[in-house]
């Protein structure tokens, strides 16, 4: 059963003023831009080489962003409920999506398009608050991930992610996309979690 829009709307609303307060003059200027989307495991809510128009808002279930190259899927991220989730590069310049991001299970968003938010940007000082904030959150985690992949070796990676204070990948991700995600095979990834385990 969906969530009601007046349910989803006020979750969203609650998350977004994490990053900036929004007055009730703010909010209603995207209010009537949201819509529920329910998505069936595998569905994709953004495709590689297409264009990414909208914004998600996860408020049930969980997703996977990742890149094809050469027929090879290279997971870079997760998604789960309470967070904002879109192909941003694509929404940005307009051009096609460089990731596919694919629910891993059944769940629902709450969607908005990003031209709308653009638009808000000009208008008010909130939003455009709230424009520079997540930006600032996007950019952290951007260069926390190119650092991991850099500079740590596969079982670092997997010390960082037990110590991330994310527990929903490890306890509802299957161990397969963790290991793609790890940049490792699943067989490699058993090893390591063998040894840390134990210690080693």
């Amino acid at each position: 059963m969906l969530p009601s829009l007046p349910e989803s709307a006020l979750r969203l609303r609650q998350h977004l003023t994490q990053f900036a307060p929004l007055s009730d003059d703010d909010w209603n200027l995207l209010e009537p831009h949201l819509r529920l989307v329910p998505l069936a495991r595998h569905a994709v809510f953004a495709e590689q080489g297409r264009v990414a128009a909208d914004v998600g808002f996860v408020l049930e279930g969980m997703f996977r962003q990742y890149y094809t190259k050469d027929g090879e899927e290279r997971t870079s991220y997760f998604f789960f409920e309470e967070q904002l989730m879109g192909a941003y590069f694509s929404s940005l310049t307009g051009r096609p999506s460089l990731v596919t991001i694919e629910a891993l299970s059944t769940g629902c968003c709450l969607t908005f398009p990003y031209a709308v938010l653009a638009d808000l940007f000009d208008q008010r000082m909130a939003w455009q608050q709230f424009g520079r904030r997540f930006a600032e959150y996007l950019a952290v985690g951007l260069e926390e991930r190119m650092v991991s992949l850099l500079l740590l070796s596969p079982a670092e990676r997997y010390e960082a992610l037990l110590v991330s204070g994310n527990p929903n990948i490890l306890a509802r991700v299957p161990q397969h996309y963790i290991a793609n995600f790890l940049g490792v095979t699943p067989v490699s990834l058993s090893r390591i979690r063998n040894r840390t385990s134990r210690g080693q």
